[in-house]
């Protein structure tokens, strides 16, 4: 297998059959092509020149990403949870060291990733950790690697193990999801179908974030009725420092009212 990563996104592609020369993520109008143009690193050359950060958020939940700054630059995180560890969302950079980290930490029950954006090098991950992958049905067109391990889930909810649990928001994708645990007054691992802006003080929804594309109204109505039904206390986004830590839930609540007032201005 010859593997190329896509430089702009971090998706990772087989070359070993055919030449890609085209990034279909990157070029869908929810991501952008650099006006440098497209380019593409493999993997050892990603691990010689640079590494992932650890951060601990809880007693059980850490985050993970890479350093210095690659393509999206999205974090993903490590839920530990008496069934089994969750990896949510991934990131192109799996090097040795977050191998011995991981395993460390109990190695990886699942895998659940909130959009396409955030594939990377998911199935090198799973393989690793004889893990499972849960991606929405709805965004399988973005799958741009098979694997085994890939289970593909439909409807709006998903328990992974007790007290954890996926739910659909759709918006930023069809599939779109974030990671929801019922448990320490409920927290959110948002990705960015829930984007936590810089003052973590208040979120946004887009269809696109680098074309600054809106959803609509009735796409935001229908995201913050479903997270209305839920309890989370905690919300943690797709980048650093993005997290909302205290009264989450409300602060969504009132996002959306807001983004729906703009629209309707």
């Amino acid at each position: 297998m010859m593997i190329k990563i896509c430089t702009a996104c971090g998706t990772s592609y087989d070359e070993q059959q055919s030449r890609i020369e085209h990034c279909k993520i990157c070029e869908d109008e929810r991501q952008f092509v650099p006006a440098s143009g497209q380019k593409w690193i493999s993997l050892n050359s990603l691990q010689s020149t640079h590494c992932n950060k650890w951060q601990q958020h809880a007693a059980n939940l850490f985050s993970l990403q890479t350093v210095p700054n690659f393509a999206i630059n999205q974090r993903a995180f490590l839920l530990q949870t008496p069934h089994g560890n969750i990896l949510w969302d991934c990131i192109a950079n799996f090097d040795d060291a977050t191998k011995a980290i991981v395993t460390a930490l109990g190695g990886i029950h699942a895998i659940a990733i909130s959009h396409p954006h955030y594939y990377s090098t998911m199935q090198d991950w799973a393989a690793a950790f004889d893990a499972p992958i849960y991606l929405h049905a709805n965004d399988s067109e973005w799958i741009m690697r098979d694997s085994p391990y890939i289970s593909l889930w439909q409807n709006d909810e998903l328990e992974i193990v007790p007290k954890v649990k996926l739910i659909r928001l759709g918006g930023h994708f069809a599939g779109g999801c974030v990671l929801y645990w019922a448990q320490d007054g409920g927290v959110l691992l948002s990705g960015d179908i829930v984007q936590v802006t810089p003052g973590a003080n208040a979120v946004s929804f887009m269809w696109s974030y680098p074309n600054m594309l809106p959803l609509s109204v009735t796409a935001v109505s229908d995201i913050t009725r479903r997270l209305a039904a839920l309890k989370f206390a905690r919300l943690y986004g797709a980048f650093e420092q993005r997290e909302i830590l205290a009264d989450a839930q409300q602060i969504v609540m009132q996002s959306g009212e807001k983004y729906i007032a703009c629209l309707n201005a």
